[in-house]
């Protein structure tokens, strides 16, 4: 039997903006008590000053720092649910290649949630819980100029299908959220129409619904995110002769 809500207890990282700090507020509405981390310092205490919440400051991409913060968390409680919400993105076009751009953004978007398994699942392993990452919808398929982004986030997605099975032996349910367009200090970089964008507390809110549920994958919106998985599933020449369409937009 899940505890009271006003007993549950929850690990955000990546909650001083969007759409972090926005299911931080409803969760404490709820009634869950939270420990809050992001690089941000001064947003954090921000969010956390209307939410009661504890702040724990972390770069999610310093593995020491990493493990030290998960030692710090699991000895004040033992979170029902660890949320990663760490992520970075920059679009790039084939002919101006960044090596710098995919290292910095395989680190944020893919090697934070390798250093935060490594801390967390000897930590979880006598009470269990929930492991929630924000993924992405752009991880089912590569779409022209985001390889650098979605790269690292279809790396999260397999491997988060890899583990959930073995997870799911030991009591810990690995999760992942997959959402479209969400208005962000990310996604206003793009310089194209974001079909089906959602505010941040909408997406939020989506999320907070799902926390109880059994299901592996949270991915919204339905609109886009069904057609991305059909074009994920189609053969490579209908892939690519759509996708060509974007390069020559």
């Amino acid at each position: 039997m899940s505890a009271p809500a006003s007993t549950r207890q929850a690990w955000l990282i990546g909650a001083s903006h969007g759409m972090g700090r926005e299911l931080a507020l409803q969760l404490a509405d709820q009634g869950w008590r939270l420990t809050l981390s992001a690089r941000g310092e001064d947003a954090l205490h921000e969010v956390a000053r209307g939410c009661a919440a504890r702040v724990l400051p972390l770069d999610a991409t310093d593995r020491a720092a990493v493990r030290q913060a998960a030692i710090s968390v699991f000895a004040d409680c033992a979170p029902e649910l660890v949320m990663l919400n760490v992520g970075d993105y920059q679009p790039m076009v084939a002919t101006a290649f960044d090596v710098d751009l995919f290292e910095r953004l395989n680190r944020v978007n893919y090697l934070t949630a390798v250093y935060l398994l490594d801390a967390v699942l000897p930590l979880m392993r006598d009470n269990g819980g929930q492991i929630l990452f924000n993924v992405s919808a752009s991880a089912y398929v590569g779409l022209p100029q985001a390889g650098p982004y979605s790269a690292p986030k279809a790396a999260l997605l397999n491997l988060a299908e890899s583990l959930q099975p073995e997870l799911a032996a030991l009591g810990i349910r690995l999760r992942v959220i997959n959402p479209g367009f969400v208005d962000s200090r990310l996604t206003r970089r793009n310089r194209f129409r974001m079909p089906f964008l959602l505010g941040a507390a909408d997406a939020a809110r989506r999320i907070a619904d799902e926390l109880g549920g059994r299901r592996f994958e949270i991915a919204f919106p339905r609109r886009l995110v069904w057609p991305l998985k059909l074009l994920r599933g189609l053969p490579y020449p209908l892939v690519f002769a759509l996708t060509r369409r974007m390069v020559s937009k």
